[in-house]
């Protein structure tokens, strides 16, 4: 005779097979709602400035898949340097976001036992490969013949340099101890006005010194000078709105007793101004930096210009 079997006990226990925790689905999206969540947080990322993008991206690797996107970092760049965007760019968006707010200038590469002190002005766009550089800042601006550089500055204080490096450039306000003598003694100074294009800091020809500033021109004023002044202009956009207000001192250099350096940037310009006490005047420079010579020989872009002032 058969024995009667015994019922089984249900067994209701739920037996997890792996270590992971069972909100790893939800911390790590797979659902179909990752292109909304991707679509948020992007919207997000454009209210962060640099650092806090960088904090982000370090939470977990989804957010860094996220914010690594170029379109962010050409967003937070654009925006934070308040210009339109270029036409193209040789280097990641990321690269050129860091090497415009790392807080690197150029004596922070060459000279920087020079170097006593700095401050940024900000970004300004060349539309055009013209440039007019000059010590004189006021209406109506005389753009120099055609002649030679030397010629334009001792004639007018001005020169027009040709073949620009057009886009996005970068402005600061440098002072530097006298580059006249090597005297550790000495207490001489020379205000900079320092621009140069976005990309300068990536270019390999940089950053092995292979480019480097040659003289365009010098000036030399004799006499009193009230301010030491420079401006950069493209030339295309010499009649905007926004360049005549760097071109009308009186509006923001300040009172004649004020000795703080002065700056101003607009669109497609960019000045600075510094009130001088009783002197005997001025020693001006003027330097271009470009790429180096191209496949046929000729001169490569300028990728960056000092106009530099010291006192004599």
């Amino acid at each position: 005779m058969e024995r009667a079997r015994k019922p089984r006990k249900r067994d209701n226990s739920i037996s997890i097979c792996c270590c992971s925790s069972p909100q790893s689905s939800f911390l790590y999206p797979h659902t179909n709602l990752t292109w909304f969540e991707e679509d948020v947080w992007t919207e997000i990322a454009k209210f962060l400035d640099g650092r806090s993008l960088v904090n982000l991206a370090s939470a977990n690797r989804w957010f860094h898949q996220l914010i690594m996107e170029e379109s962010i970092w050409k967003f937070a760049c654009l925006r934070d340097l308040q210009v339109p965007p270029p036409n193209n760019v040789a280097f990641s968006w990321i690269k050129l976001y860091a090497s415009a707010f790392d807080g690197s200038h150029s004596y922070s590469f060459r000279q920087s036992e020079k170097h006593i002190d700095w401050m940024r002005i900000g970004a300004f766009f060349f539309d055009s490969p013209h440039a007019l550089v000059t010590e004189m800042l006021s209406l109506p601006v005389k753009v120099p013949e055609e002649e030679s550089l030397q010629e334009m500055v001792q004639k007018t204080g001005a020169c027009v340099l040709r073949n620009i490096k057009t886009g996005i450039w970068i402005a600061d306000l440098q002072l530097v101890q006298c580059p006249v003598c090597n005297l550790n003694t000495c207490e001489g100074t020379m205000q900079t006005l320092d621009v140069r294009h976005l990309e300068l800091f990536l270019q390999e020809g940089y950053k092995n010194g292979a480019w480097d500033y040659k003289d365009v021109a010098s000036h030399r004023i004799e006499k009193h000078c009230n301010g030491a002044s420079g401006g950069i202009f493209d030339i295309k956009h010499l009649k905007s709105s926004c360049t005549s207000e760097i071109l009308d001192p009186k509006s923001w250099t300040g009172k004649p007793s004020d000795w703080q350096p002065k700056a101003r940037r607009a669109l497609h310009a960019v000045a600075i101004n510094t009130n001088l006490q009783q002197n005997d005047g001025l020693q001006v420079r003027y330097q271009a930096m470009r790429e180096g010579p191209d496949l046929d020989g000729e001169d490569g872009e300028i990728v960056s210009i000092r106009v530099s002032q010291q006192l004599i």
